[in-house]
């Protein structure tokens, strides 16, 4: 076969459970992640020669859940970087999946290019009898390099389907199939080597965003909503100096009377305060005069309480005051 007219496409690995290994291939936990290079990733897939001409990097080695902003910048850069060469047609990032929807989501914002980005992860370590990795790393390699994945903004390889990453969640602790698109599903499937779309992406991304990622993030933290919540976290949050406070509400984004009055004093004191539900799906409508317009509140709409963060960190990172309309349009 002749390779040369094949896409070549980026893998940029990070890390994660499939990049994992334990001492016992029964075992699907206890493992430890981000051991296994990006080498030996690619090597366990050799059908991976058939769909792409394959440029390696090692970006990061960590498990996920101590991913960083300082992280973020450097992705974001160097996939920035890549795309801008004639000679990349797509990048994959393989990665943890704890926190896979926050830099997915990132990304999406960030990136200046049409061309595709498509993440991907694993629930099993690679040692694993049944090990979800390849199978996964192969897809998301696949969807790169579908012409038809040009500027859907980044995408989440996983399980077989195709997801925004505007949208994906995980919502399993152990499934193959943990990752989910609650409200609005997912964008297509990717089996065999097919690649199907079945929907689009309407809100802005990549390079029709407004964002980058910045040498210095500012604070933005997360605080949540229940029976009996105290204002102490907040108050030690504008105490340490935080810039902005994302609120994980009960149902509607609503929030403990105790609560309120803690985010209305942080609100007076120049802290940006977004509404969101723990609740996993649905939205938060923006209340106006019944609640934001005299608290000083915003709505996150659809976004989840991480995926809020991340928004707010780059709308202040970027000086952006006009928050409503940034969560509305984003």
């Amino acid at each position: 076969m002749n390779t040369s007219s094949l896409p070549r496409i980026a893998v940029l690995a990070t890390g994660g459970t499939i990049a994992g290994q334990a001492g016992d291939a029964s075992k699907t936990a206890g493992y430890k992640a981000g051991v296994v290079g990006v080498d030996k990733l690619l090597d366990a897939v050799p059908a991976l020669g058939l769909v792409a001409r394959i440029h390696a990097e090692q970006i990061a080695s960590i498990d996920s859940k101590d991913m960083s902003a300082a992280l973020w910048t450097t992705l974001s850069r160097r996939i920035d970087a890549l795309l801008a060469q004639d000679d990349i047609d797509g990048v994959v990032v393989t990665h943890g999946t704890d926190t896979l929807e926050e830099t997915a989501y990132l990304l999406h914002l960030t990136v200046k290019s049409t061309k595709p980005v498509v993440l991907t992860a694993a629930m099993r370590p690679s040692t694993a009898l049944s090990a979800d990795g390849p199978l996964n790393l192969l897809n998301a390699v696949t969807v790169a390099a579908s012409a038809d994945a040009a500027g859907k903004g980044v995408l989440v390889a996983f399980n077989n389907q195709i997801h925004s990453a505007r949208d994906v969640t995980k919502t399993s602790t152990y499934s193959v199939g943990a990752f989910r698109s609650p409200e609005t599903g997912v964008l297509g499937f990717v089996q065999d080597g097919r690649v199907e779309f079945q929907r689009t992406v309407v809100r802005p991304h990549t390079a029709a965003s407004e964002f980058a990622v910045a040498e210095q993030w500012p604070m933005v933290e997360i605080v949540a909503s229940y029976a009996d919540a105290s204002r102490v976290m907040v108050d030690a949050l504008v105490a340490a100096g935080v810039k902005g406070i994302v609120v994980a509400g009960t149902g509607n984004g609503s929030m403990h009377a105790t609560l309120t009055q803690a985010l209305a004093d942080a609100v007076k004191k120049g802290v940006a305060v977004v509404r969101a539900s723990r609740v996993g799906s649905g939205h938060v409508m923006r209340n106006g005069a019944a609640s934001d317009d005299v608290l000083g509140t915003v709505s996150a709409g659809t976004l989840n309480p991480y995926k809020a963060r991340v928004l707010l960190m780059l709308a202040l990172g970027s000086g952006l005051d006009d928050l409503q309309r940034i969560f509305d349009t984003y």
